[in-house]
């Protein structure tokens, strides 16, 4: 297993060839400023609540890593109402 801390509360965690990314905030991370977003792989966001200073790169990560993300009901319904192409659990 490998850990990767970006700062606040966002991580990564590879697990068994998988990596799970954990409340993606890069953009606008003071930890996180040397970070380029671009660089981040994921197959999973799991997405504690939605908070900005949690959720601010999820839908950009999603996009870029065909990740899906796990999440709540009303972080679902938030997401899908600004990029329905996300895939979204």
């Amino acid at each position: 297993m490998k850990f990767t801390y970006y700062g606040h509360a966002c991580f990564l965690v590879e697990i068994k060839n998988k990596k799970l990314l954990f409340d993606p905030f890069i953009t606008g991370n003071e930890l996180a400023k040397d970070v380029n977003i671009a660089d981040i792989e994921a197959d999973y966001i799991l997405q504690s609540h939605g908070h900005v200073d949690h959720i601010s790169d999820c839908i950009t990560i999603a996009q870029a890593t065909n990740a899906k993300v796990i999440c709540s009901w009303e972080i679902h319904e938030w997401l899908f109402k600004r990029e329905s192409i996300i895939r979204i659990q």
